[in-house]
């Protein structure tokens, strides 16, 4: 049954955030910088840091460069999975399911492996720093943390946001006070934001998941997943979403992190196709297919370690595998659209993403004015 809703002009998210366009830049840990984040922001989206694979001294770091460079509110997102157990038997397997790969590029395996970075859940060190730095915006990923820690980040005049992949994940989010959910699609590259990875997925679509969450919680809906362009934008936001999130179309921004042959990857003529993967991390991400994603869906596959364990035996093959010449274990993360991509500077696409915007509702409104 469709729930009341508050009235707003459906703009209420971006007025409080003084957005003066309805485009996110999604979090990407890793890919994303303080300088890209202050340039979405500046340009009049919300730009995003994504911390939760730093400790906390070094996202108040990144939330210092980032206040540096602009004054406009921006994101810090965090991740919120269960801490991992640690599982002596799947992490030998799995190291000595990836031990050829190390051989074959002069590397050796590691003899262990190791939670390489905590989740906010249980860092204590890094709620702290969030209330003496104030961000604008806090956001969760993979779940919410104890409702005591959403509590006292409410109550220091912070705008949450989290992320949900289904209804009943969006209604927990309700639940916690929450201001705002991120709909992500499985459409949308890198990490599924499921609560329970040992849980059924339904893998909703962005159009699909966006629809249900309007028309089912009181919440500002944000869409993500697959959008790419303005006319992207404007599909979501005649869903009833207050605004887009976007990732992968930020990705090729010279103002990422990412490397050569990640860029090579997105600029290609032909791109290869992208697929969601546990193998690199532990936990589904969707990313351009290599000999790594064969690996994960290789039927002699063993196992593999609780995220983000995982993680760091992915990192030390890329490593290695990096050193002779080779990205074919990279975590190159992408969204379905990404044939869409586009090399732009942050600033310039926003403004690029906000003229298609606008040329997409003016051709939505000629289309109703001739079947008038």
């Amino acid at each position: 049954m469709e729930s009341s809703k508050p009235l707003d002009n459906g703009t209420a998210l971006l007025a409080r955030l003084h957005m003066s366009t309805p485009i996110i830049q999604a979090p990407m840990a890793g890919v994303g910088t303080p300088a890209l984040a202050a340039a979405v922001s500046e340009a009049g989206g919300l730009g995003s840091l994504g911390v939760g694979a730093m400790d906390a001294e070094g996202a108040r770091k990144a939330i210092r460069e980032t206040r540096a460079l602009t004054g406009k509110p921006f994101n810090v997102n965090l991740f919120c999975h269960a801490p991992a157990r640690s599982d002596p038997v799947r992490k030998k397997a799995w190291l000595d399911y990836l031990a050829s790969h190390f051989t074959k590029h002069g590397g050796t395996a590691p003899t262990t492996l190791r939670e390489i970075y905590k989740s906010f859940v249980e860092d204590e060190d890094m709620l702290r720093m969030l209330l003496e730095e104030k961000p604008a915006v806090v956001s969760f990923h993979f779940g919410m943390p104890a409702q005591h820690k959403i509590d006292a980040l409410r109550d220091a005049g912070i705008v949450l946001l989290a992320s949900a992949t289904s209804l009943q994940e969006a209604r927990q989010i309700e639940a916690a006070g929450i201001d705002a959910i991120v709909a992500q699609g499985i459409e949308a590259g890198g990490h599924r934001g499921v609560f329970d990875p040992a849980a059924y997925d339904e893998g909703l679509g962005t159009l699909a998941l966006v629809r249900i969450l309007v028309q089912n919680t009181r919440l500002p809906v944000i869409a993500a997943g697959g959008i790419m362009d303005g006319a992207g934008i404007a599909a979501v936001l005649a869903l009833g979403a207050q605004a887009a999130q976007l990732g992968t179309a930020f990705i090729a921004s010279p103002e990422t992190s990412i490397d050569s042959a990640y860029r090579d990857a997105l600029a290609a003529d032909t791109k290869r196709p992208t697929t969601l993967t546990r193998a690199i991390s532990g936990r589904a991400a969707r990313g351009f297919t290599n000999r790594f994603t064969e690996l994960g869906e290789h039927p002699d596959a063993p196992a593999i370690p609780d995220y983000p364990i995982t993680y760091d035996a992915g990192k030390a093959l890329h490593a290695a595998a990096k050193a002779t010449g080779s990205a074919d274990y990279a975590a190159q993360w992408a969204g379905q659209a990404v044939p869409l991509a586009r090399a732009l500077p942050a600033a310039e696409l926003v403004e690029r993403l906000q003229s298609e915007l606008q040329d997409a509702i003016a051709r939505l409104a000629s289309l109703q004015r001739v079947s008038a």
